[in-house]
C-alpha cells in the first residue's frame, strides 16, 4: 500500500471505481429483470413495464454518482470559477 499517495486523488479513484462498479450492476441486474419480465408477461403486457421503473429510479442516482465522481468537487468548481473571474478582471483593467 502506497503511503505517499495523495488522499484527494484517492477518495477520487474510490469514487470513480465505485461508480464504475455500480454501473456494471446496473446492466447486469437490469438485464436480468428485463428477462424475468419477458418471460413472465412480456409478451401479453400493456402500458410501461415494471422494469422501466426500476431502471428510472437506479439511473437517476447512477447520474447522481457519474457527476460526484467525475463532475469534480465543489471546492475545484470553485477554485475554476474563482480563476475565472480573476482573469476576467486582469482583461477588463
Amino acid at each position: 500500500m502506497d503511503t505517499n499517495r495523495d488522499e484527494q486523488l484517492w477518495r477520487i479513484a474510490k469514487q470513480r471505481a465505485g461508480f464504475q462498479r455500480g454501473l456494471v450492476s446496473y446492466f447486469v441486474i437490469n438485464a436480468f429483470l428485463w428477462i424475468i419480465w419477458w418471460f413472465t408477461s412480456g409478451r401479453n403486457s400493456h402500458g410501461i413495464p415494471w422494469p422501466a421503473w426500476a431502471m428510472l429510479g437506479w439511473g437517476l442516482g447512477l447520474v447522481f454518482q457519474y457527476f460526484a465522481a467525475y463532475g469534480g468537487s465543489k471546492e475545484s468548481l470553485a477554485d475554476k470559477e474563482y480563476e475565472k473571474l480573476k482573469r476576467e478582471k486582469e482583461d477588463s483593467v
